[in-house]
């Protein structure tokens, strides 16, 4: 049996040099605030995939993303020999992960907070935004808040008339509807002679939406408008997108050639003139149990960012790594914490069999996996084989249905995400038109009754109509899923506000 390795099952023959604990708000050694961090990003992505009607993408890509290049910090961190030595290389390490961006700083504050830590007595002030430019020199378009000055400067060099939709994504975000929009816009203004640039696309992230109206059949023409009230997107003759705030940034190679562009080149100073970012932090040599230990937990962090991607997140095992890693913050500091070298190396090699005996069945090839790429040969190994045979074949069996004019789909279901693709060619890569709707489903009859709903994937490809009013999020219905004597498959939830139509539909069984 597995024992699970934390601080407290190391005793008082760890040095631990400060762990996770702290009273609210007192200051805290660095050490001990940088492994508190990996816990509360572990805690949101608990929080955030624990029921298929709370899934938050957004939360679980940020909590795992600040681990892609902060996990190396943090164990060369936990390893050092003395307690000066990880208290300076974690200051080195957080200073580094809050340089990233406002954003970053910001959840790091919030999380530390959380935890019963205040940081910012020990980062340095933040530093100055300032635009940016590209490696010729030319000023770079920035992600600005829409405001009626910024709508009015967009109408003026762009043909917002002509615009068409490229993408369109509404998700439910805690209680709220996010959404992104995409569109082709021509340029207003002229280009450098002898340059044919692809048409520029205008991002637009909108927060709080409160109204939705969209059809793909009428997706030419954009509007923008921002007021006191909040701001709003028209579509077409008919469409709109209604939200309390949205940000836009401009796609365009060419943007230092518009008037905004002009006016931009004129404050933002020059390449080599931009504050510097704070240098990787990569001092200090780790055991090979510990760069073991590290290698796994940046793969699970990266496999669970993978949420990002619309098609992949139902797939993503985010509550068996979260399961596996839970806790792993304070237990990386504690067995970092050994100042005999070997004994620290015995520390590391308990936590990796932890993590993967908490994995279970659902993660053992995963871990046999990735441990065999390490040339990592625990003596556990036999057993994950083991496990991951023994899993496979296990999966519950997939809902069907007698007629066969319907496909399998749903009795209920709650709408998490919808999102629509129009063909286009970008960065001379042809992207072929699709339509993806995410639902919270009930759990499998089969389960216990008190089990969490499941998030499952519906794609179209070549939808021939998309079509999404605001009802289509408020709350579960029943989805009639059927096809046409011509193979057309139609969805539709909550009496045609979400109606989809496409000649190839496929599903997610999970």
């Amino acid at each position: 049996m597995v024992k699970s390795l934390d601080a407290s099952s190391l005793g008082s023959r760890a040095n631990t040099g400060g762990l996770p604990g702290a009273k609210s708000g007192q200051r805290g050694s660095a050490i001990s605030v940088l492994g508190a961090l990996l816990d509360r990003s572990l805690v949101q992505i608990a929080d955030a995939s624990s029921d298929a009607r709370c899934f938050d993408r957004e939360t679980i890509r940020a909590a795992a993303d600040v681990w892609d290049n902060n996990t190396d910090p943090l164990f060369r961190a936990a390893t050092a020999s003395t307690r000066g030595q990880r208290e300076r290389r974690a200051l080195a390490a957080l200073e580094w992960m809050a340089d990233l961006g406002e954003e970053r700083r910001s959840w790091m504050l919030e999380q530390a907070s959380a935890a019963g830590y205040s940081l910012d007595e020990l980062l340095t002030p933040a530093k100055p935004y300032t635009p940016g430019r590209d490696y010729l020199g030319h000023v770079m378009a920035p992600v600005t808040v829409m405001t009626p000055q910024i709508t009015e400067s967009v109408a003026v060099d762009y043909d917002l008339p002509s615009a068409e939709v490229r993408y369109l994504q509404v998700e439910r975000v805690g209680i709220h509807l996010d959404g992104y929009l995409e569109l082709a816009v021509p340029r207003s203004y002229p280009v450098d002679n002898g340059t044919s640039p692809e048409t520029a696309t205008l991002g637009i992230r909108l927060r709080d939406i409160t109204e939705v109206r969209f059809d793909s059949h009428d997706a030419r023409g954009a509007a923008l408008r921002s007021e006191a009230a909040g701001v709003s997107v028209g579509i077409g003759a008919g469409g709109t997108l209604r939200a309390a705030t949205a940000d836009l940034s401009p796609d365009d190679r060419c943007w230092h050639l518009s008037a905004a562009g002009h006016r931009a080149n004129t404050s933002t100073p020059p390449r080599d003139s931009r504050p510097a970012r704070a240098g990787f932090p990569q001092k200090g040599r780790m055991g090979a149990n510990a760069t073991v230990a590290a290698t796994l937990l940046h793969r699970a962090m990266l496999d669970i960012r993978m949420v990002r991607l619309p098609g992949r997140a139902p797939q993503v095992l985010v509550q068996d790594f979260q399961r596996a890693f839970a806790g792993a913050g304070e237990a990386i500091l504690a067995a970092g914490a050994y100042n005999l070298h070997r004994r620290r190396e015995a520390a590391f090699c308990r936590l990796i069999e932890t993590w993967a005996g908490r994995g279970g069945p659902a993660l053992a090839d995963w871990f046999a996996t990735v441990l065999r790429e390490t040339s990592h040969q625990p003596e556990f190994l036999a057993d994950l084989h083991e496990q991951a045979r023994a899993h496979q074949g296990t999966d519950l069996p997939r809902q069907t249905t007698p007629d066969a004019s319907v496909t399998p789909g749903p009795q209920e279901a709650e709408l998490r995400l919808a999102t629509y693709t129009a063909a286009h060619t970008r960065y001379g890569t042809q992207q072929n038109a699709s339509a993806l709707v995410h639902l919270a489903v009930p759990p499998h009859p089969e389960t216990a009754e008190d089990a969490p709903w499941r998030l499952r994937a519906m794609q179209g490809i070549d939808p021939a109509h998309f079509q999404l009013e605001t009802k289509a999020f408020q709350g579960a219905g029943h989805p009639h899923v059927t096809v046409d004597d011509n193979a057309a498959h139609h969805f539709v939830l909550h009496d045609g506000a979400l109606d989809i139509t496409s000649l190839n539909c496929s599903h997610d069984p999970s």
